[in-house]
């Protein structure tokens, strides 16, 4: 039997997803890499704070946990580790105690006090049949649900914003605010609809699965699909950019780990009109301005308990984070912005006293200023926990513009791939059946496609799908 060949073009995780699953499925692989590294932004580094590991680009992992693709590929069995932290979620209040997530429904309903029954209404069906949804909302939108029933049960809280599904089910700001900051891992405001379904949909996971953080660091996941696709003959070239696909090796399918933009630039792409059309549609959204901190004490939460978890959403109130999340997108820069914190020396000491954050700044916002995002980012921890300024040791800055020129596929700091609101949220890239399939022997693989962004591997998963169907092997 004659072995089919796929040229894959980058390595994040959706990219090596696709490798690895065609790889075990028998087919002659070969990835193209433009970094001297591999891993995209599931990638860490040891050259930052001299012994410490930093997580370039995504950090805690419920998703990746979670994950159907990384879980049928078995990465814990090529070396993957996972470790949690005592709380999945903390989210600081002024002047009350902080809203915390737990790994169970219960415990966390205990925690919410004269929420604790709203909340298992909201939350418990989600979190008992954790696969069933993401086996429903980790796919291509338009195909038949694999569980409708749970679908069905699910789409009413979904299609809501979080800030009126959390107004209509809860009396306390924790409980509302808890909801509303998992809502704004779209990076939109919590005010937008259908952002109920992520604020619903994270809080289940860390309820189920868990937000953990992979043990030395998010590279370790990258390294795990590499060790697969090495283990089944597959091939990996680093420091090769590809701007013309008409200089790769011929293949049978060649899959793009790209946002559009990227691929709308490459030279000798052979797609149908209608897939030209759709590329030039899509939109970016809302930016990330990232800064690492190395610490010489733990931060110091005004709640001591809001140091024992592992993501910590820093945005006050529904209301400031509705907000800042409009005015993010809207082009300013808000006075207090959203700021995503990740204490993943919590659950993984060897990786040394790094604090992860960055904040939802507007798409290829650059400073007025060298140091002013940074001021804002310490300014809203300080909120929250007083004397955070003091025991920084030192910082590193990655604004929109260093994020795209370490990573393309970043356009403008977008981290998403693509605006994750709207339509676009559900319908990526576009109206099209097969959203994975741009042309005859073309696929697409990246959080431009579904289910969009995070570090799962599912947008590789059903690349490889779409290659798998049309060689008739499925």
């Amino acid at each position: 039997m004659v072995s089919r060949r796929a040229v894959i073009v980058g390595s994040g995780p959706n990219g090596l997803s696709a490798a690895a699953r065609l790889a075990v499925e028998g087919w002659d692989v070969e990835v193209y890499e433009a970094s001297a590294s591999l891993g995209g932004a599931a990638s860490s580094t040891d050259d930052i704070f001299a012994g410490c590991t930093v997580d370039r680009g995504a950090a805690c992992h419920p998703f990746g946990v979670a994950s159907p693709a990384f879980r049928a590929l078995g990465l814990e069995c090529y070396g993957l580790e996972w470790a949690w932290a005592p709380y999945q979620v903390a989210h600081p209040l002024e002047g009350t105690e902080a809203a915390l997530l737990s790994r169970s429904v219960g415990a966390t309903a205990q925690l919410l006090g004269k929420d604790a029954s709203a909340w298992c209404r909201l939350h418990r069906h989600v979190a008992e049949s954790a696969d069933a949804h993401l086996a429903n909302l980790l796919a291509p939108v338009l195909r038949v649900p694999q569980h409708p029933a749970a679908l069905l049960r699910f789409a009413p809280a979904a299609v809501l914003p979080a800030s009126t599904l959390g107004q209509w089910a809860f009396s306390s700001p924790q409980a509302r605010a808890l909801l509303a900051g998992n809502a704004v891992h779209s990076i939109s405001s919590p005010a937008r609809p259908l952002t109920g379904a992520f604020g619903v949909l994270f809080g289940a996971l860390g309820m189920s699965y868990g937000w953990p953080v992979a043990r030395g660091g998010t590279q370790a996941i990258s390294d795990a699909l590499v060790r697969v696709i090495r283990a089944h003959g597959g091939r990996i070239h680093t420091g090769c950019l590809v701007e013309d696909v008409r200089e790769l090796p011929g293949a049978d399918a060649l899959v793009l780990n790209l946002t559009l933009r990227q691929m709308r630039a490459l030279k000798g792409l052979d797609i149908p009109q209608a897939a030209t059309r759709r590329l030039g549609r899509w939109r970016y959204g809302t930016a990330a301005f990232k800064v690492d901190f190395l610490l010489k004490e733990p931060v110091p939460w005004r709640d001591a308990r809001v140091g024992q978890a592992g993501t910590v959403h820093v945005g006050g109130t529904v209301e400031e984070m509705v907000h800042a999340e409009r005015e993010a997108a809207r082009g300013r820069l808000p006075r207090r912005p959203f700021v995503m914190v990740s204490q993943q020396y919590v659950a993984d000491p060897t990786r040394g006293r790094v604090l992860w954050t960055y904040a939802h700044v507007p798409h290829g916002f650059v400073e007025a200023y060298q140091g002013q995002v940074w001021e804002l980012i310490i300014d809203q921890i300080e909120r929250f926990a007083p004397g955070f300024r003091d025991v920084i040791a030192d910082w590193h800055e990655m604004s929109p513009a260093q994020l795209e020129a370490w990573n393309p596929n970043l356009v403008g700091g977008d981290i998403a791939g693509g605006a994750m609101t709207g339509l676009q949220a559900l319908l990526r890239p576009g109206l099209a059946l097969r959203p994975h399939r741009l042309g005859r022997g073309i696929y697409v693989a990246s959080a431009s496609t579904a289910p969009g962004a995070g570090v799962h591997g599912m947008a590789g998963w059903w690349a490889a799908q779409e290659v798998l169907r049309d060689a008739g092997e499925l």
